[in-house]
């Protein structure tokens, strides 16, 4: 009787998640949450709602709200990716930059640049560490690849590749998007690259 007792009463609920499995949905939910209501109206109750699960779960991972949304923003910026050897220095930068302006225009990129517009100076400082980690400094170590490659090839001059040239691109993006509020559609990332990036590496 005792084994056939235990046979029919599990340890948890069917269907509970655990593990992995709840954390992305959690994350996922609080990334809706960021999409919808952002940063200043998400709370910790209103995720766990979203995700079906209880409060404690989040914050057994997250200690806080801010935790939780460097998290979401950390895990969901998609990477920025290797660029090919596409022959020439243009057409390197190009592609690099487009795959910079996906990353921006991504769901936990749109988000993000929420965020830092609504939280305070105190939260500030750590979700442009996630800008650092998950664009910035990917796209530094790449265009200094680029950079590189295109010395070998012939077609950047050997001189540039000091730090302000490297930051021209990422300055670029970051100030049309954040301070002028304007989408970088192909056209305006061909016209940065052909008439400020090539003549720039090419003097």
């Amino acid at each position: 009787m005792v084994g056939s007792r235990w046979s029919v009463m599990p340890s948890t609920p069917p269907g509970r998640r655990r593990g992995p499995e709840l954390e992305r949905a959690i994350l996922d939910a609080a990334l809706e949450q960021l999409s919808t209501v952002g940063w200043n109206a998400l709370t910790m109750e209103g995720v766990a709602a979203a995700a079906h699960t209880g409060k404690a779960a989040l914050y057994r991972r997250w200690p806080s709200k801010a935790d939780l949304v460097a998290e979401v923003l950390r895990t969901g910026l998609p990477p920025v990716g290797a660029v090919p050897d596409l022959g020439s220095i243009r057409d390197d930068l190009f592609r690099l930059c487009v795959r910079m302006r996906d990353v921006m225009e991504s769901r936990a990129g749109q988000a993000l640049r929420a965020v830092l517009h609504e939280c305070d100076h105190a939260h500030a400082g750590r979700f442009h560490d996630v800008i650092r980690a998950g664009l910035h400094e990917p796209a530094h170590r790449l265009i200094g690849e680029l950079l590189r490659r295109g010395i070998a090839r012939g077609d950047v001059r050997p001189d540039a590749t000091g730090p302000l040239v490297i930051d021209v691109i990422p300055a670029m993006l970051m100030y049309r998007a954040k301070v002028c509020g304007s989408e970088w559609a192909d056209p305006d990332i061909a016209e940065l690259i052909d008439q400020v990036m090539v003549p720039l590496l090419r003097a």
